[in-house]
Formats: C-alpha cells, structure tokens, sequence
C-alpha cells in the first residue's frame, strides 16, 4: 500500500514535457485550423481595405473631374462678364447657330421636310412659333435645320480662301520686287470687284451646286486674305529676329516656316472672323438667285428664293430666315471688331 501510494505522487508530480499538447485544447488539426485562420483574418482586412482605397481613389479623381469642369465653367462665365454687352449677345447667337448645325433636333424635333397642304401659310402661334410657308412647312423647323448647309457653305469657303489668300500673300511678301508688284497688282484689281459680284462672275463659268458655290465664294474672298497676309509677311521679313536667323542658318524655307509665317498670321484671326460673315451672307445671297442648293433643302438663301413672293401674305415666311441671315452675321462682325480692337491694343503695348 505504501509503494502504490508513493508511485502515485511521484506520477503526479511529473510535469508535461516541452512543447507539448494539452490534451483538452485539441489535437494538431485543431491548431493548424487556427493557425490557417488567423492567417486568413488579416487578408480579408487587406482585401476590404484594397477595395475601399480603391473606390475612395475612383471617387476622388471623379470629384477631381466634376471639379475641373465647374472651374471651367466658372472661368469662362468669369472671362464672359468682362466682356460688353454687346458680345456677349454675339457669342450666345453664334453658340445657339453651332448647336442648330450640329444637333438642330435638340431646338426643333420636326421634319423640315414634311408637308401640310390644309396648314399652308398659318400665321405664328404656339403649334408653329414661325408660322408656315406655301406647303405648310414648319418654318421654325426649316429655320433651324437650315442653319447647317448656310454656315457649312460659309465656313467652308472661307477656310478655302484663307488657304488660297496665305499661300499667294506669303509668296507675294518673300519673292523679289517683281514677283511682289505684280501679286500686289493682282490684289488691288480683284479686290477693287465686290466679293459677291466676283463670285457671280465666277459661278457663271463654273455652273450651280453647293461645291460650286463654295469654290466661287472661296476664290473671290481669296484677295482679302492674300493682302494682309503680305503686309504681315513684308513687315515680319524684315524685322531684326528674321535678319539674326539668317546669321545662324542657311536654310531659307527654314526661316519662312518657323519665325516668319508663325509670327505673320498673328493678325490673320481678327480678318478671318469677319470674312466669315460676308461668306454667310455671300452664301445666302447666291443662293436667293438660284446659285446655291436646290429646293426644298433647307437653306436660308433658297428659303428667301422661295416665299419671296408670298411676302404680301405670309411675311413671316420671309421674315424669319432672313433675319436668321442678318443676327449672325452682325454677331460674327462685332465679334471680329471686337477682336480687332483687342489685337490693336495687344501690338501697342
């Protein structure tokens, strides 16, 4: 009895051994289960706080955007309210006239085209703001949709005859003597005809159609552009910067297309803006004789040729496209004085 009892405290008092397992906390599965899920724990963290830098960075560049685009927004109104009052109308008319040539359903969702036969000739009310013309034609919508062929005919010519003016006045202002007196000859003879009367005569040979009328627009503008583009070449030509690059290169067609054409169409945008309006109008006005597209395309200078005869007893359906003709060219002159003014100030200072 007395060994059996010794045995027993002796087993009681033997510790565990070193890094062993307590039997109640489990086997080794148990531990490895907790080891794979402590590990997994902070994953999950770095996977939310990913997710959540990552949405707060896409929220942050398009708050960065939205913020880009209100401060743009408040600069231009800024920059809008230094301006008269008077351009600041030109700007607003001309804006209204690029968005009916480029989206003309977000003014007028009808159909230019559509006829009414029984709504001929109704006075303006609130079904047609403009009224109608002989075939019962919406002539708001006609108005709207017809700003596109006017200003595209008109842009267009005159991107033609600044191309044609800056190429003849640049080689009038770099050639010798004899090559500048017969281009400036050349000039003052053409520009001596009215550009509406040049383009008649030209149109006459060329025949009828919209590319006619663009080309014959374009070549009679040409002259305008031609000469300011040869006085601004002749006094650039013959500046101190010009004479110290031909010190420093040989090269002559090198000194023309980096220091003396940058610097001659300075000037060039102020002319270029207010030959836009007398393309306009040069447009309109061909077309009124028969010139330009045919009906029943909506174009303000075939829409005056059409109802003109009707002005006795539907004034409205000459009214309106005509004065569409008028407000935008006056909007884009005072828009070319008005840059004219500020390019004159610019040079004194």
């Amino acid at each position: 009895m007395t060994d059996t009892a010794s045995t027993q405290l002796k087993a009681a008092k033997v510790p565990l051994p070193t890094g062993g397992v307590d039997p109640t906390a489990g086997g080794p599965s148990d531990a490895q289960d907790s080891a794979v899920e402590a590990a997994d724990v902070p994953r999950g963290v770095s996977e939310k706080s990913t997710n959540g830098s990552t949405s707060k960075s896409r929220t942050s560049v398009g708050q960065k955007e939205t913020r880009g685009k209100v401060h743009a927004l408040h600069r231009l109104v800024a920059v809008a309210s230094k301006w008269p009052f008077g351009v600041t109308v030109s700007a607003a008319v001309l804006a209204m006239a690029a968005i009916a040539a480029l989206a003309p359903d977000l003014l007028s969702g009808s159909d230019p085209l559509h006829t009414d036969l029984l709504a001929a000739h109704e006075s303006p009310s609130l079904a047609h703001p403009f009224g109608t013309d002989q075939l019962g034609r919406d002539v708001l919508t006609r108005v709207v949709h017809g700003a596109r062929l006017s200003l595209f005919i008109g842009v267009t010519a005159t991107v033609l005859a600044v191309a044609i003016g800056v190429t003849l006045g640049l080689i009038a202002g770099i050639g010798n003597r004899l090559v500048d007196a017969v281009a400036s000859r050349a000039f003052d003879l053409l520009g001596a005809f009215p550009e509406i009367l040049l383009a008649l005569v030209l149109i006459t040979f060329t025949g009828t159609g919209t590319a006619n009328l663009i080309l014959a627009i374009g070549i009679a503008a040409a002259p305008r552009f031609a000469r300011v583009m040869r006085a601004e070449t002749r006094a650039v030509r013959g500046s101190e910067f010009v004479a110290q690059a031909g010190l420093l290169t040989r090269s002559r067609a090198r000194i023309v297309v980096r220091h003396i054409l940058p610097n001659a169409l300075r000037s060039l945008p102020v002319v270029v803006t207010l030959g836009l309006g007398t393309s306009i109008l040069g447009a309109a006005a061909l077309s009124f004789l028969g010139f330009g597209p045919k009906p029943p395309v909506p174009e303000w200078g075939s829409m005056l040729a059409e109802a003109h005869g009707d002005l006795r007893i539907a004034w409205w359906s000459v009214v309106f496209p005509g004065a569409a003709v008028t407000v935008v060219v006056l909007a884009t002159t005072v828009l070319g004085r008005y840059a004219g003014h500020r390019f004159e100030r610019r040079a004194q200072l």
